[in-house]
């Protein structure tokens, strides 16, 4: 779903809108949420690092600030974000992968060493594991002489987005709800400089959204939160007044600009109609932004410093408050240096040489612009509504309208790419035979892993073991209900300063409220639409059907995502492409170990499974996976992989095993092909298992 835009905007498209003009810094909020916007202060440049240890991003950090960054915004690895010590045999595959591994306090204390936390501000994007990882902060800063009074920054908290596109959840939606809440009202007793949630639109958008469905979904998540803090007794203008969003800029630069302003206006609005604030802060929408991940290509990649800067432009001109820039090689693997350098240096080149700072909304009144970002307010109301209809954002994900929405959203987009309807340059066109070959950052899993392991021995073996059982079964008392007016995160404060670990205290409400488990669905036909009658599309349907008659069967293949990795619209994406080729297509549930996986390859008796990762860990996990269907006896099973899959690994996995790898903007049908072919070299499957 997108907003319908116009070849030519005049002054009656905005006559008959009823245009009014505003002010920044008054409502609707329109123009900004202060008066004097960039002119006083620029926004702040945060960009989102995290990586293998926390004394190695410590270092990456305190080299950020002294280049200019502003403040702090931490990523995490999968292991933590589950809520797993990096012992747990789950996670072997993604410790230090994707962000910064974190299982005590004494991580998070090495991670800010040398860091004042009351002087820098902190963001965490965090959400399955908020409760365990806020404790080891604020224990952290204690530790450091920093109260939790002085404590500034954000912590993302934003439950909903995970169920909808995420998926680094843990417990079912109604406790997970009952975290939020228990976060918003311990900060607004505890930390009154420290935002309690940032609701994000972000990964919406990096998992197919619009920017039109982010929009309307982001300000739906917001208003069940506010929805969840009056049930548990706060007042709006307790919570509202430190609430922060999180938005994607895509591509799409005029509609993206046009995004930010009408965000403003719809939650201004809205706010105001259903909560009836006292205090006017809590209208005010106050966003970060990143730039968008899914828009880099593995393919020409220089050409990412361009799309980044553009989109950057965008976000500037949008009215946000702070902003992060991707890395040029993020399409590939965590940015070297001096991809991160130019990330942000771009920044700090759109603050200080191109005036920007000096005019505050420089679109308003522009034809087109006012007339997009009033389009994109009444389509998002009319998305809101329906999301009203189905009883509230957390009754609308139960039923999985939102995740429906985005599947169908991504597939689409998709199909147009791969089709070559939609241009994307160096990748599906103007391609260079002749781009350079990038130096690609690579964490040593193992190295990570046994750090870790040994961390953790220490530390269980130092503590006092009585002193963390009785943390931990006060921590399962709240969570029971039996002390209705305890805190959540209060009593894991208490228990991280008795050293618990993050896994431990998950475990504690994992034993209460058990773990979150999803179901999986293809949504298909978006291929079939957008290929229709292509003779290219057709000859390959043609081939899957000689080869049923042949065989007796449809070539049948296992979709998978192995370890904690749980972004999954390009497994989403190939499963539903897959079946409108002719495919038979299992679509395997989320967070497999490579025993399961082959476990489930031999009961649906398939011909080949593709792996689908994006997480890092595809050096451990995939030949693991290999390993297995040996074991088992049903090593004629393919196994092919696709995702951020640098260069020189593919080499590496193809040596172990692998027999074809497809890359970050790989077609569709070029890999359908490949897939039959390698079925037809291992034979029909028809084994003596």
């Amino acid at each position: 779903m997108n907003v319908n835009k116009k070849p030519l905007y005049t002054s009656r498209d905005l006559y008959n809108r009823g245009f009014e003009e505003s002010a920044p810094g008054s409502f609707p909020f329109r123009r900004g949420p202060y008066k004097t916007m960039y002119t006083q202060r620029p926004w702040t440049i945060r960009q989102y690092a995290g990586f293998s240890t926390a004394d190695e991003t410590n270092a990456f950090y305190r080299k950020a600030l002294n280049a200019g960054q502003k403040g702090l915004s931490v990523a995490f690895d999968l292991a933590t974000h589950r809520g797993y010590d990096s012992d747990h045999p789950r996670v072997e595959g993604d410790v230090g992968k994707s962000g910064v591994a974190i299982d005590t306090v004494e991580d998070m204390i090495r991670l800010f060493d040398g860091i004042p936390l009351d002087e820098v501000s902190v963001s965490m994007t965090m959400n399955g594991a908020v409760l365990p990882v806020m404790a080891c902060f604020i224990v952290a800063a204690e530790e450091q002489g920093v109260s939790q009074e002085q404590l500034a920054g954000t912590i993302q908290n934003d439950i909903l987005k995970e169920f909808m596109v995420r998926n680094t959840y843990i417990y079912p939606p109604a406790p997970s709800m009952t975290i939020v809440s228990d976060i918003m009202a311990f900060t607004h007793r505890k930390m009154p400089r420290f935002n309690s949630i940032s609701v994000s639109g972000y990964h919406m958008q990096e998992a197919g959204a619009t920017p039109l469905q982010e929009l309307a979904f982001t300000i739906a998540d917001g208003l069940a939160y506010l929805d969840a803090a009056r049930a548990a007794g706060l007042h709006v203008d307790d919570v509202a007044p430190r609430v922060s969003f999180f938005f994607a800029i895509g591509m799409d630069f005029l509609t993206e600009v046009a995004k930010l302003r009408a965000a403003r206006e719809l939650w201004a609005t809205l706010v105001r109609e259903r909560f009836n604030p006292e205090n006017e802060k809590s209208l005010l929408l106050r966003m970060h932004c990143q730039t968008s991940g899914w828009s880099l290509t593995a393919q020409d990649p220089l050409n990412n410093v361009v799309r980044t800067t553009i989109e950057a432009l965008a976000g500037v001109f949008g009215g946000t408050q702070s902003l992060h820039t991707n890395s040029y090689d993020e399409a590939l693997s965590l940015p070297t240096d001096a991809a991160a350098r130019i990330a942000r240096n771009t920044q700090l080149i759109l603050q200080n040489e191109t005036g920007l700072c000096q005019f505050i909304d420089p679109f308003a009144g522009s034809y087109a612009i006012e007339s997009l970002t009033a389009d994109m307010v009444s389509e998002a109301l009319e998305i809101i509504r329906e999301v009203d209809a189905l009883g509230g954002m957390v009754r609308a994900i139960e039923q999985g309208m939102p995740q429906r929405r985005i599947q169908e959203s991504a597939a689409s987009r998709q199909a147009v790419i791969d089709s070559g309807d939609e241009v994307i340059v160096g990748m599906n066109t103007y391609r260079s035979d002749d781009a350079p070959e990038l130096d690609v950052f690579d964490v040593d899993n193992k190295k990570v892993l046994v750090q870790q392991k040994k961390k953790l021995e220490r530390i269980r073996s130092q503590r006092d073991p009585e002193a963390v059982r009785r943390g931990l079964d006060a921590v399962m008392e709240v969570a029971r209900g039996d002390h209705p007016a305890g805190s959540l995160l209060e009593t894991m404060v208490d228990v991280a300063r008795a050293r618990a670990t993050l896994g431990e205290m998950s475990v504690a409400l994992e034993d209460i409220w058990g773990r979150h488990r999803a179901g999986q669905s293809t949504v298909t036909g978006a291929y079939r639409k957008s290929y229709q009658n292509k003779t290219e599309f057709m000859e390959l349907v043609g081939e899957v059907e000689a080869f049923a008659h042949r065989e007796g069967r449809r070539p049948r293949m296992l979709v998978v995502k192995l370890g904690q990795d749980g972004h999954d619209r390009g497994a989403r994406i190939v499963a539903a492409a897959f079946a409108d080729i002719g495919f038979d297509v299992d679509l395997g549930p989320l967070f497999l170990t490579p025993a399961e996986a082959a476990r489930q390859a031999m009961e649906n008796d398939v011909h080949v499974v593709g792996v689908s990762t994006l997480a890092g860990a595809h050096k451990t996990l995939i030949p693991a996976l290999i390993e297995e269907l040996k074991k088992e006896g049903a090593g004629d099973i393919a196994v092919v992989a696709g995702g951020v899959i640098p260069e020189k690994d593919s080499e590496w996995l193809k040596n172990n095993g692998v027999l074809e790898i497809f890359g970050p903007g790989a077609g569709i049908l070029s890999a359908a092909r490949s897939v039959l072919q390698c079925i037809a070299v291992r034979g029909t499957g028809e084994t003596d298992r």
